[in-house]
């Protein structure tokens, strides 16, 4: 794909200062750019780049103030992040190996399937009785579809996915390699004699649409009734979601999280890596939860930041942290203080 600056600039609505003429026929990070490459400046701490880079074209936001000559053409955007997205969109659409709408003689289907039109089905695919998949949705090589799931129109599973039975999945779904769907939730009753006996998960998984989930992730089916992952979710990749867990429109979470029987989490929150959420408490709205949190009990404000384990509000747990950080040299001042007074009553 080669295109002009100014082609770029249109197509994120941006503003551009240098040569609109100029040829870019590639992304870049800043920090390897070169000729005929475009690259972005979002991040202050990467400014020292923006200088030495020998990436063609940069974007760059509108309020930017170089403080040095710069040599790319700059295209000025009002977000910097999502024009990135849109580009790379562009890029990959033009360079992506697209899959024909070929089914796989290797693929196991069974007769009581219902298979949309333009479909791709890879080799070894095994789709089970009853089970429909919509339109122009593509199936890589050794994914697994069980009894009873419903797959929407133009999703994308990824090769070693598991589907399992009585999953729903909307439409315009991304699921990445190895990801379990509808696992038996962790469930399990204590006896009198000290063992557990496995109390039987009967609910299911429902995805909704335009939802995306990373590698090796494990959604469990609720136990009665269904584990709920709303829509535009963004999951990365080994994460937990426990059987019963609600997730809300729009919130991301990070790697590593792992996320405990029946809680609900709200829309709109975004979860930082490593944090644990216990079961059966709900997180509100807008939530922001800081890497390797932990988080024990219901949060019922929306929009606040959190961190720590246990949990408290981000500011409180940084003054904490200042203390906590203190605490050597306190102790130490503290021995002093306590000799000099026993220095005294000698």
């Amino acid at each position: 794909m080669e295109v002009t600056v100014s082609t770029i600039a249109q197509l994120i609505e941006g503003t551009v200062e240098g040569d609109p003429n100029l040829k870019i026929n590639r992304p870049s990070r800043i920090e390897d750019g070169g000729e005929g490459s475009i690259s972005f400046y979002g991040n202050p701490k990467y400014e020292s780049y923006v200088y030495t880079t020998n990436a063609s074209a940069l974007l760059v936001p509108q309020d930017f103030v170089p403080k040095e000559p710069i040599q790319p053409t700059l295209i000025r955007v009002s977000n910097v992040y999502a024009a990135i997205a849109t580009l790379l969109e562009a890029f990959g659409a033009a360079t992506d190996k697209k899959n024909e709408a070929v089914i796989s003689e290797k693929a196991n289907i069974a007769s009581t399937a219902s298979l949309g039109k333009d479909l791709s089905i890879g080799a070894f695919v095994s789709i089970g009785d009853q089970s429909s998949i919509g339109d122009q949705s593509i199936i890589e090589d050794q994914v697994y579809i069980g009894n009873n799931v419903k797959i929407g129109k133009q999703v994308k599973l990824y090769s070693g996915v598991r589907i399992l039975d009585d999953s729903e999945i909307g439409d315009h779904c991304i699921i990445h390699a190895n990801t379990v769907i509808g696992s038996d939730g962790f469930g399990f009753a204590p006896q009198e004699d000290g063992t557990f006996k496995k109390i039987p998960q009967l609910g299911n998984v429902i995805i909704e649409s335009h939802v995306e989930i990373g590698a090796n992730c494990a959604v469990d089916r609720g136990s009665i009734g269904p584990t709920i992952i709303r829509k535009g979710v963004k999951l990365d990749n080994l994460i937990q979601v426990a059987h019963n867990v609600e997730i809300g429109d729009n919130t991301v979470i990070a790697a590593h999280t792992g996320i405990a029987g029946s809680a609900k989490i709200g829309k709109n929150c975004m979860i930082g890596g490593q944090v644990g959420i216990a079961g059966h408490i709900q997180i509100a709205d807008r939530s922001r939860l800081q890497a390797q949190s932990g988080i024990i009990s219901s949060i019922k404000e929306e929009g606040k930041d959190w961190c720590g384990s246990p949990s408290i509000g981000n500011r409180d747990y940084f003054r904490s942290y200042a203390v906590f950080r203190s605490l050597p040299s306190l102790s130490k001042r503290l021995r002093d203080l306590e000799n000099r007074i026993k220095n005294l009553g000698s």
